[in-house]
């Protein structure tokens, strides 16, 4: 395994552990979608559920740091300047159908940098991860963005506006997160998406830039109206020229 930060090491581990409830819960989906009552409560308790793991298996290794999450919002502890970002399962509507298309994501900021990332595809077993100046990986292995230069042959998320809006070969899966790792490992080479949620996006982010791709300049961000435009560097500009109205 290449050498990862101890930090990094927790993020991963909180999603290992995290990931057996999903895996359990997404079991026991099919089961309900029977019942008059449906499966959507049981799937906002797993994800709450997922979300206390993360959060007590982080704060166990460091007690000090805040964290922003999409369930309980911002919970400030002593260190104002590291965040933990967390989304318990980013995809919860494929979660609800029975569709195994989901992640856990969890980034840690640190002042105006997102320095680490983890996105855990707990169905597909599919672990990406990045550090800042160390790369991106699958399950220990380097991944990098693709190097297409012609947007024809290029193939692209975003969400249902995004697919109104654009011409551009697209797909739309229901889970940010994995749009974004998927770009940082060159199963599709850009992601764009208007107006949405800091915890959605944060671990991609950092995942895609190590990767050798391009985010457009998120610094200064609001934690729920974010306009993101990624991709791999060598197409970046020509993805914007066709987004420039979006």
């Amino acid at each position: 395994m290449n050498s990862i930060s101890p930090n990094l090491n927790f993020m991963i581990k909180a999603c290992e552990k995290a990931s057996k409830v999903i895996i359990r819960d997404f079991g026991e989906v099919e089961n309900l979608q029977v019942l008059k009552k449906g499966p959507k409560d049981f799937v906002t308790k797993t994800d709450r559920r997922v979300e206390e793991i993360l959060i007590e298996e982080l704060t166990k290794n460091k007690k000090n740091y805040s964290f922003i999450t999409e369930e309980t919002g911002i919970i400030s502890n002593s260190d104002k300047d590291a965040f933990w970002i967390i989304d318990p399962i980013d995809g919860t509507t494929n979660f609800l159908h029975g569709i195994p298309h989901f992640a856990i994501s969890i980034a840690l900021k640190f002042k105006d940098e997102i320095r680490s990332g983890v996105i855990f595809d707990p169905i597909k077993n599919e672990m990406f991860y990045a550090e800042k100046n160390n790369g991106s990986f699958i399950n220990n292995q380097r991944i990098r963005v693709s190097k297409k230069n012609d947007l024809e042959e290029c193939l692209f998320a975003t969400n249902h506006e995004g697919a109104i809006f654009s011409e551009l070969n697209l797909r739309y899966t229901g889970c940010a997160a994995l749009d974004l790792a998927y770009v940082g490992s060159g199963r599709l080479d850009g992601f764009f998406h208007n107006n949405i949620n800091i915890w959605d996006i944060a671990a991609g982010i950092i995942i895609v830039e190590e990767a050798g791709g391009k985010v457009n300049n998120l610094i200064n961000f609001e934690i729920n109206n974010i306009d993101i435009r990624a991709s791999s560097s060598n197409i970046y500009t020509k993805m914007l020229e066709k987004l420039k109205n979006f």
